[in-house]
């Protein structure tokens, strides 16, 4: 409750700062690069990023004012850098954001990869396929130990292709007899730039709703990304154009209450409406825990007579992480010595850790936050446990979850509460009759 954003607890890594030599960036999706503004202070390692990263980092800087600027050393894909006692090389793969990476780190005791979050698209919307050239190659160099992504470790067979969802948005917006409105990852970057051609070959112009949005947008843009691409105009415009001639991208796929689509479905957006006869798609999948929301905004709209297409009536979605097939295949490319799980629940990591042996892996371990493994000299071995945990970030407050008070307000919201007020003379005697204020308590019981 209050609480802005939830950031991991680097205690840890404070107290060993000495022996940090850097932080490693493999793309910008928040999960792995939001911290960074808050919490880079308390470290002041070197960091390493590509451009796209830096830039969309530079950008959430700039929305913030008062935070102090991260220096980021830029990369560029494929290539080597010295970090410490490490060589890292960037590996290009695909994801559903630009410029993502699997990094290749080799150490005096051998080539460890992470894979970073990556899936297998031969036709991704921005930039090139996955390198399955580089990662056979490092297969033949040897692989110490693989630390690989188990989002989609349930699912069999393939992630779709983003070439898939390309064509089925450009028949909704073919068919679509008013105003279509999409919702997705603000990230993705691919995804925006296949609804912007499909509004420009149906003759129909792109308003964008959101600065989250707009901020990936200009950033690809200046990278070049987008060339081609028809303009994208702002909010103002929305109102000039006719119905069947608007595409609106809309940041809130996830259900927040304060994006453009709450608002919109709420009617309280300012600038944007929608009317009975118009289309909202989800192009986007739920995060588990977001369900509650998004449906209540799937019902506002239906309500108002708004039609809504989601993922599970059309193919306008694709995951950017890779299903079991995919794993097979890169387990096939790398041939590690040892598989370590990360990115996922412990039912996702469980599921991958079985793939892993039936795959051949000789050494397959799962671990949890704070987990200390030697992986080399000598067979691998979990030797410590380090203090991990949650900070929370209220406004410019950053602290644990006492500091912060998360607790007592959760319990606050469950029991209410009463204050009493006393006024006392300079004896201790009343002056008036005490004061009773009661919130979120019954007026009678």
């Amino acid at each position: 409750p209050g609480v802005d954003l939830v950031l991991p607890d680097i205690g840890y890594l404070e107290q060993e700062r000495t022996n940090l030599a850097g932080i490693v960036i493999t793309h910008a999706h928040e999960d792995h690069f939001g911290a960074l503004l808050d919490l880079w202070p308390r470290l002041r390692v070197p960091v390493y990023a590509t451009a796209f990263t830096a830039l969309l980092l530079a950008a959430k800087a700039a929305s913030e004012p008062g935070l102090e600027p991260v220096p980021i050393t830029l990369v560029r894909p494929g290539q080597r850098i010295a970090i410490g006692p490490f060589e890292v090389e960037y590996i290009e793969v695909a994801h559903s954001i630009p410029q993502s990476h699997a990094l290749a780190i080799r150490t005096p005791l051998g080539l460890v990869v992470h894979s970073g979050d990556w899936k297998i698209d031969p036709s991704p919307a921005i930039g090139p396929p996955t390198d399955a050239k580089r990662l056979q190659e490092l297969g033949e160099e040897g692989v110490l130990a693989l630390f690989c992504d188990s989002t989609n470790a349930l699912r069999e067979g393939h992630s779709r292709s983003e070439a898939d969802v390309a064509r089925a948005v450009a028949q909704l917006i073919d068919e679509a007899p008013g105003r279509i409105g999409f919702t997705t990852f603000a990230s993705n970057a691919g995804r925006v730039l296949s609804i912007a051609r499909a509004a420009a070959a149906a003759g129909r112009d792109v308003v964008v709703a959101g600065r989250a949005m707009r901020r990936v947008i200009d950033v690809a843009t200046e990278l070049g990304m987008f060339e081609g691409a028809p303009p994208f105009l702002d909010e103002e415009a929305y109102a000039h154009l006719p119905r069947e001639k608007v595409v609106v991208l809309l940041s809130g796929s996830q259900g927040e209450p304060r994006a453009a689509l709450s608002r919109v479905a709420r009617e309280e957006h300012p600038r944007i409406a929608l009317s009975p006869g118009d289309m909202v798609v989800f192009s986007a999948r739920a995060i588990p825990g977001n369900e509650i929301a998004i449906n209540a905004i799937v019902n506002q709209l239906i309500m108002r007579g708004i039609t809504v297409i989601t993922d599970e009536e059309r193919s306008v979605h694709a995951s950017g992480h890779p299903r079991r097939d995919e794993l097979r295949q890169m387990y096939a490319w790398l041939r590690p010595r040892i598989a370590i799980q990360v990115h996922g629940e412990a039912l996702h990591m469980a599921a991958h850790a079985r793939l892993a042996r039936a795959a051949g892996v000789p050494s397959v371990m799962m671990i949890e936050d704070g987990t200390m493994v030697r992986l080399a000299p000598g067979d691998v071995e979990k030797i410590d446990d380090l203090p991990v945990g949650r900070l929370y970030k209220d406004g410019r407050l950053v602290g644990d979850v006492d500091a912060i008070g998360v607790i007592q307000r959760r319990r606050l919201s469950f029991s209410g509460h009463i204050v009493v007020s006393v006024v006392l003379d300079e004896r201790g005697d009343a002056i008036i009759d005490p004061e009773i204020v009661m919130t979120g308590i019954p007026v009678e019981d």
